[in-house]
């Protein structure tokens, strides 16, 4: 009797029809078929299969339905001739719309938040990632008290906790929502602290810190893996990076540096997902040196940049204070005839931006030695080392920036160095038989 092993079979292509709402007076950055090209990528992110897309215009709201009566027939002839389970709004969807939509439509509805949200919980790899993303779902699925997500009736069972004979469904939902995000939230002040310890600990040593941020499919990954020689993740895809990464960074002089990649921003992030994620961005917060990675080869490169600082300001990070380089990635596809134009716009950018391509290396060493240059904010000192300190200046090399050397004839080093207030302190306080005395 032969057995045959059960065949893995791929989950069936959802079809899928992506409408984006052009709300007229609406302030916008980019134009509605920009946004919607956007929203196109981040259905197909999902895994869907975008059989029709349509740019809606509203020139009024309907609370029942976003849409005005003839706009929904519409949309509906148009879902069904594409044989499309599942509807995309571009937008805020609230529940009553959701359902109402669903219902007109026959197929499942999912707005611009719960697209996200979705996505993030597929990309989630690292148990706090998990759990922000758990979090913020919690939060929005708590809004609408409708089982979008079929987790939810996975863990009905296990909160061991039922309601009385007079508690309706809904309230039921309610609680048991309100349970789970109060131990969410304990388990992510765990890590949280963890994450703080650790921070701590990397300031006990004076490496200076770098890290990147940008919109979504910017290339930071790609950019991260160039500098760091690592092997993070790195599709042309939304979100293809959620969770934090570190590598150790060469700066040109040899000395070494921690950079981080964090999660890609987009325009409308779900408020959810910046609290969810604020403590994953507290790197940002912290780092001496922020890049900001723009690809300079889109015509939403702007408007994108502007969606950058905004959500940056919302995590209260004051972007004038901060050492913040621009860095225009994706150069290898800007046009020929491109080329000299841009380079001089970012020569006479303010700062001065930094055009690589992440892909080629172009433009790397020089923002390399920008950072280099942004780090060593410290006026330089005189380190004089006597015979047999060698290991004093081999450190000296690494932890800061030689500026100058003289080799005395009786085998003593004199060096002009660079040191942050902190490396300087170690300094002392490892070599006492050094001496340092301010330029």
């Amino acid at each position: 009797m032969s057995s045959s092993k059960p065949v893995d079979r791929e989950p069936p292509v959802q079809g899928c029809v992506v409408i984006h709402p052009d709300r007229e007076g609406r302030s916008s950055s980019r134009g509605a078929e920009a946004r919607l090209e956007e929203a196109v990528g981040l259905a197909q992110a999902l895994d869907l299969e975008v059989r029709e897309t349509l740019v809606a215009t509203l020139r009024r709201l309907t609370p029942a339905t976003l849409f005005g009566k003839g706009k929904v027939e519409e949309i509906g002839h148009l879902v069904e001739l594409a044989d499309a389970a599942v509807a995309v709004v571009d937008d805020s969807l609230t529940p009553v719309q959701q359902r109402n939509l669903e219902k007109a439509w026959n197929c499942k509805v999912i707005d611009r938040t719960g697209l996200i949200l979705e996505i993030f919980a597929r990309r989630a790899r690292t148990r706090e990632g998990r759990l922000q993303v758990e979090l913020a779902r919690l939060s929005y699925e708590r809004s609408r008290l409708v089982r979008t997500w079929t987790h939810l009736e996975r863990q009905r069972g296990g909160f061991g906790v039922m309601g009385g004979p007079g508690e309706t469904q809904i309230e039921t939902d309610r609680r048991l929502i309100a349970d789970k995000i109060r131990k969410l939230k304990l388990e992510l002040e765990e890590v949280r602290r963890t994450r703080t310890l650790q921070r701590s600990a990397r300031k006990r040593h004076p490496y200076a810190t770098v890290a990147l941020v940008g919109y979504t499919n910017a290339g930071k990954s790609t950019l991260f893996n160039r500098l760091t020689k690592a092997e993070v993740v790195a599709q042309d895809m939304l979100f293809a990076t959620l969770d934090p990464t570190l590598r150790m960074l060469k700066l040109p002089d040899g000395r070494p540096a921690i950079m981080s990649d964090t999660v890609g921003f987009i325009s409308d992030l779900p408020h959810e997902l910046v609290e969810a994620f604020r403590a994953t961005l507290e790197e940002v917060k912290e780092a001496d040196v922020v890049l900001h990675v723009r690809d300079i080869a889109s015509a939403e490169s702007a408007a994108q940049a502007l969606d950058v600082r905004e959500v940056l300001g919302k995590l209260d990070i004051d972007l004038e204070a901060r050492a913040i380089l621009e860095v225009w990635n994706k150069l290898d596809l800007v046009p020929a005839d491109q080329r000299e134009t841009l380079l001089g716009d970012a020569r006479r950018a303010r700062p001065p931006a930094i055009p690589v391509s992440a892909v080629t290396g172009e433009g790397c060493e020089a923002l390399l030695a920008a950072v280099a240059d942004r780090v060593d904010v410290a006026p330089p000192v005189d380190v004089y080392t006597p015979v047999g300190e060698g290991a004093a200046i081999a450190w000296l090399y690494r932890h800061g920036r030689v500026l100058d050397r003289h080799d005395g004839k009786d085998g003593s080093v004199r060096l002009a160095v660079s040191l942050s207030p902190q490396a300087l302190g170690q300094f002392e306080q490892q070599f006492p038989g050094a001496e340092v005395r301010a330029t």
